[in-house]
């Protein structure tokens, strides 16, 4: 075990250096780094991102409009004229009016009870005239205004806190998608990483191939220059490699392909030149897959998902509730009002303007309009209940199904590591043997095909227990190579 152990660190050390010395102006990027610039420059993490923004302004600028609103109305100057008809007096009549008026308003929503309160102060000047025949008037006068009043909503629900609850809602489920894209972010990036891995293994295995290729090519020239192996031994190595040739050639574009995916993924200069570096050596984690199946049924955010959708649909249900509803209204004011020539006297002879108004809205008939629409939303709440067992259930099943695959592949991986080393020495028994003249070149190519492959399939199983192993990580929020919760406790807390 320590012998192949060895083999394969050496074989690894190998490959690197090649990726080395071919680097030159390449940037050599580690998975580490890779996820790193990923978490800034991703499209994927940065729109995500942005709609976090959006939700925490969302609530911050309804937070504020629950506080004092202060508004200042001007006029500096209008005028108007009029001519009107006296049916008291059966005469006509011109007004003239000029003023410059302003308004001061203070609201203060009431939260507890949707109410509102407001202080209002209108101050102004105004020269008014009515002329009528012979007659004129003339009247100047300062004018001041001051009033507070409450509007209060009766027999109905409170919309201010349901808005503001629901911006709550909708900023929480934002960070929850933000959290997940990062999960996300970081399975796909692990995935294209692996992709550029594996091409640059194939392109090293098809460069590999294609050397073995030349040289048994150069055999078979030589004995067929030398008379000992027939033409057609010939035709067959330069069928093979001109193959050989163009597999290297379609490796190279694969690479190239996968690299500017992987580039423009993590947010990447698609023109900058870059080579991939990972260990994939096996390291087998002991999995509790009972405490993977608990831990991720406590903490997927997704299911908290489920139950934001549960309320925001209660909500829904409210105002389908609302529609054709028996509400009241009531409106008080207090205010004083005064008028004088001159602006110290002005409140020398006030008025008090005292109003009160209670209205009613009596709905009669809808023809069941709002039962049915009733109905159709508490439909829509049973569906997101369903929703939420649904994916319950699936965690489970997703995470039992990891597991399984997870055993599978330690397995296949001891499997893939035998057929690849018999793949190897049975090549090297071959091409003694072709070289002895007791093999022809296109057996010589199967066995050389063959390793190729073998080569590829033990690669490909070792990143699928890495890539199957993060799954684990993403199913179950729980990192079991390091033995650890990933996700933060504050959201464990909110969770419970």
């Amino acid at each position: 075990m320590l012998l192949k152990k060895l083999i394969r660190r050496g074989l690894m050390l190998s490959v690197f250096c090649q990726l080395l010395f071919s680097a030159n102006a390449q940037q050599i990027l580690t998975l580490e780094k890779a996820l790193e610039i990923a978490g800034t420059n991703s499209p994927d993490i940065r729109r995500s991102l942005l709609n976090l923004a959006r939700s925490e302004q969302s609530l911050k600028a309804q937070n504020a409009a629950l506080k004092s609103n202060f508004s200042l109305n001007l006029t500096p100057f209008g005028y108007d004229q009029t001519r009107s008809f006296d049916n008291f007096n059966a005469k006509w009549f011109t007004s003239k009016t000029t003023q410059s008026f302003g308004t001061l308003m203070v609201s203060q929503p009431f939260l507890p009870t949707d109410g509102t309160i407001s202080l209002v102060n209108r101050f102004g000047w105004q020269n008014k005239s009515s002329i009528q025949g012979e007659y004129s008037q003339i009247s100047k006068a300062f004018t001041n205004s001051l009033s507070l009043s409450i509007a209060q909503p009766l027999f109905t629900y409170n919309r201010t806190k349901l808005q503001l609850k629901e911006l709550e809602l909708d900023l929480e489920n934002a960070q929850l998608s933000y959290a997940m894209q990062r999960l996300n972010m970081e399975k796909q990036v692990t995935q294209f990483f692996y992709n550029v891995y594996l091409a640059q293994m194939k392109l090293s295995v098809s460069e590999d191939e294609f050397t073995n290729t030349q040289k048994s090519y150069e055999i078979t020239q030589n004995k067929v220059t030398a008379g000992i192996a027939a033409k057609e031994e010939l035709y067959q190595a330069e069928l093979n490699f001109a193959t050989a040739k163009s597999a290297v050639q379609n490796a190279r574009v694969t690479l190239d392909n996968y690299k500017d995916q992987f580039k423009q993924y993590i947010g990447m200069d698609i023109l900058e030149e870059i080579t991939v570096m990972t260990d994939v050596s096996l390291n087998p984690v002991a999995v509790d897959v009972k405490k993977a199946i608990d831990h991720g049924l406590n903490t997927r955010m997704e299911l908290r998902q489920r139950e934001i959708d549960i309320e925001t649909s209660q909500f829904d249900l409210i105002r389908t509730k609302s529609q054709n509803e028996f509400r009241g209204d009531v409106n008080l004011s207090l205010g004083i009002s005064g008028d004088n020539e001159k602006l110290m006297n002005i409140y020398d002879n006030p008025t008090n303007n005292p109003r009160v108004s209670v209205s009613f809205n009596l709905p009669l008939y809808d023809w069941g309009e709002k039962k049915a629409r009733i109905k159709a939303q508490e439909a829509v709440i049973e569906t997101q209940k369903l929703n939420q067992e649904e994916e319950r259930k699936q965690i489970t099943l997703d995470i039992r199904q990891v597991y399984r695959n997870l055993q599978n592949l330690v397995n296949q991986i001891e499997i893939a590591a035998q057929n690849e080393k018999n793949a190897n020495l049975t090549y090297e028994i071959n091409l003694e043997r072709y070289a002895n003249g007791d093999l022809t070149s296109m057996d010589l190519n199967l066995f050389q095909n063959q390793l190729s492959t073998k080569k590829m399939s033990y690669a490909q199983t070792l990143i699928d227990y890495k890539i199957e192993l993060l799954n684990l990580k993403i199913q179950s929020l729980y990192d079991f190579e390091k033995n650890e919760a990933i996700v933060p406790e504050n959201i464990i807390q909110k969770k419970k």
